[in-house]
């Protein structure tokens, strides 16, 4: 059957990825919607797009039903799953083909087989795949610490706990069984060793219906967060000849023994000793897949089109070329625990040049919204060499203009440049060792970018027809006078007074700061010569924002009152949301009057995909209480409020921890 419309069954990033071949292809497109998407980019680019009433995943793209009956309404003859929400699905996937549909897809037996880890590692072993042995928790001793806890059903990082003590074993299966019963509908969990510095390595197939399989190569995904990969690459480096043969022929082998078809990877564990172990078959296409196109010059989803549309694979795998690195940009602040931030994404802009690729699902003017993972865009760059490829993807992210919410990309740019990531030392601890240091303030100069943005908002002020200088009891503005102008630097915090005047001629300049002249200054853009080296600074200004751009580094400053507000204070031991959300849970026992220890989980709110733990700021008694299960929050609400002092009564110590 030739597919003429497709309906992607996905958002974001990866429905506009797959509407790019089908754009190439001559294939009509289908969106499926939220409330919360309507004027989302992949509905913007789509031939046809159709509503699923309600925000929340579980009422739109998780309703089987609604999906396929918009691809019905909407006269689509086949549906892509893409990848997360239902891509791996099995009950979906007959849903679509008994609609009369073509399934973009594997198999629905396959999908089956694969979707227990436990049942997926047994049908390996027979196949010949190398495993980690099982550990059974209730024979567990302390000669098999540490051990893994990992949901049967589901993947992500949720579900999953790093036990090192045999006393927390009990609380962590539990914790491990609650949450992989709310995020997969089944609270089976197992358990296998942990293998320390072990390193995430896996291979994407491409299989037919003519038991042709292509093994396209290995892929390096070992830094992680939260079990959630930030930085791929192709080819896997520092992987000798024989273990890359042995990973390609056990990635077969899986794909063979579940009648695979389509695009998959087969995940693996590379120990540091380089024996490897099957984690788990993702039987759908993967978010790093862009990197593995950039060397095998294919393109993934137009194969997964033709493969359904019942066309062979070419029995020669096609040849690699070259390396690339990915890296993912999320709207997240990486040294406050990783959390997702919303609100308007002004700009979104990355350089393009020979060798970069940017998939997304944004563009400048959107907004970033509480209900969906916090990824706005992979950064792709391909090269002949890796250090040619790591060079340009660092250089990228460093040149792009990001304005908006906290993002990690200065996590991404000093992770490329990284010594350790730079020799290939990679395992899945890297940020466990690394992050403070990643995440600590930089060599830049943010007290000159802060004078930029003074200067930019001097040139503005002055130029703009307003009433006459503003006074404060005995305190007058006079712009010939020197002028004050503070900002507080995001997200460190770290403020910044600059002195300024504007003489006669009407070109701000700074006041008592020998070594800097200011050679141009418009409302967007200020040129300064410090210590006879010019440089250009890019200002934008949205509220009381300012977001200034210059080469190797982006700042973002607060303008802050010349008098400080009162009602912008709390109360000390405050506990605030510190993002929009729900609250899921509550620490047992905690009420008025409970005795709470600092760094003790108190409230668990859950926010685009993840949970969030909010601590006890300090050891003494809970005082108030405004959080309960199931209230939405927004971003600053007050939550708790935490008094320090000994005298109140414990409460019992929680065990979950956050969700990946």
């Amino acid at each position: 059957m030739t597919i003429t419309t497709l309906l992607v069954a996905n958002r974001g990033e990866i429905a506009c990825r797959i509407f790019r071949t089908c754009r190439d292809l001559g294939i009509t497109t289908v969106a499926v919607y939220s409330d919360a998407d309507a004027g989302a980019l992949h509905v913007r680019e789509a031939d046809l797009a159709v509503r699923l009433p309600g925000s929340a995943p579980a009422d739109t793209y998780l309703r089987g039903d609604l999906v396929v009956a918009a691809a019905l309404a909407a006269g689509a003859d086949a549906v892509h799953p893409g990848y997360g929400f239902l891509s791996e699905n099995a009950a979906f996937a007959a849903a679509v083909q008994d609609a009369g549909l073509v399934w973009v897809g594997p198999p629905v037996k396959a999908i089956e087989l694969m979707a227990s880890k436990t049942r997926a590692k047994e049908l390996m072993g027979g196949a010949g795949v190398p495993l980690l042995a099982p550990v059974d928790p209730a024979t567990a001793t302390p000669e098999d610490l540490p051990l893994l806890l990992k949901a049967a059903s589901g993947g992500g990082g949720r579900g999953m706990r790093i036990v090192r003590e045999l006393d927390a074993l009990g609380g962590e299966l539990l914790a491990a069984a609650a949450e992989a019963a709310s995020a997969f509908g089944d609270g089976e969990v197992f358990a296998e060793p942990y293998v320390e510095r072990g390193r995430h390595v896996e291979v994407q197939v491409m299989a037919d219906a003519y038991d042709t399989v292509w093994a396209l190569g290995t892929r390096d995904c070992s830094l992680q967060r939260r079990h959630q990969k930030v930085i791929e690459e192709a080819p896997a480096p520092g992987l000798d000849d024989a273990l890359r043969t042995r990973l390609h022929d056990a990635a077969v082998a899986a794909a063979r023994a579940v009648g695979y078809r389509g695009a998959g990877t087969v995940e693996f564990l590379v120990s540091a000793e380089g024996r490897p172990y099957f984690l788990e078959m993702n039987t759908r296409l993967q978010v790093e897949h862009p990197v593995t196109e950039a060397v095998f010059g294919v393109d993934l989803v137009a194969w997964q089109l033709r493969v359904a549309e019942g066309e062979p694979l070419d029995p020669a795998v096609p040849s690699p070329s070259g390396h690339a690195v990915e890296a993912r940009l999320y709207a997240e602040d990486p040294a406050r625990d990783w959390q997702p931030q919303t609100g308007a994404l002004l700009t979104l802009e990355v350089p393009d040049a020979p060798g970069l690729r940017l998939d997304t699902g944004y563009t400048g003017g959107d907004t970033i919204g509480v209900h969906y993972d916090p990824m706005l865009a992979k950064v792709i760059a391909h090269a002949p060499t890796r250090t040619e490829a790591v060079r340009l993807l660092a250089g990228a992210l460093e040149r792009a203009r990001i304005h908006g919410p906290v993002t990690n990309r200065a996590l991404l740019v000093r992770s490329l440049r990284h010594p350790d990531f730079v020799a290939a030392r990679l395992d899945t601890g890297f940020y466990d060792r690394h992050l403070a240091d990643l995440t600590a303030p930089g060599p830049g100069d943010p007290a000159t970018a802060a004078l930029a943005a003074a200067l930019a908002e001097a040139v503005r002020t002055t130029s703009a027809p307003g009433p006459a200088p503003t006074r404060f009891g005995a305190w007058r503005n006079v712009p010939s006078q020197p002028q004050v102008k503070r900002y507080r630097s995001e997200p460190d915090g770290t403020e910044h007074e600059i002195a300024y005047r504007t003489p006669r001629t009407g070109t701000p300049e700074p006041y008592d700061t020998p070594g800097i002249r200011v050679l141009a200054a418009t409302p967007d853009r200020v040129t300064l010569e410090l210590e006879c080296v010019t440089r250009d600074f890019s200002v934008t200004t949205d509220r009381d924002r300012r977001y200034v751009d210059t080469a190797g580094a982006s700042y973002t400053f607060t303008a802050l009152p010349r008098f400080t507000d009162p009602a912008t204070q709390t109360d000390p031991g405050s506990l605030l949301a510190p993002m929009p959300g729900t609250v899921v849970r509550l620490a047992e026992g905690l009420a008025p009057g409970a005795a709470v220890e600092a760094g003790q989980p108190l409230i668990w709110l859950e926010a685009m995909k993840m949970e969030h733990r909010i601590l006890a700021p300090a050891s003494g008694t809970l005082t108030a209480l405004h959080a309960a299960p199931g209230h939405q929050v927004e971003v600053g609400a007050l939550l708790a409020v935490v008094q320090e002092g000994p005298d109140a009564t414990p409460i019992a110590a929680s065990a979950p921890e956050e969700n990946a």
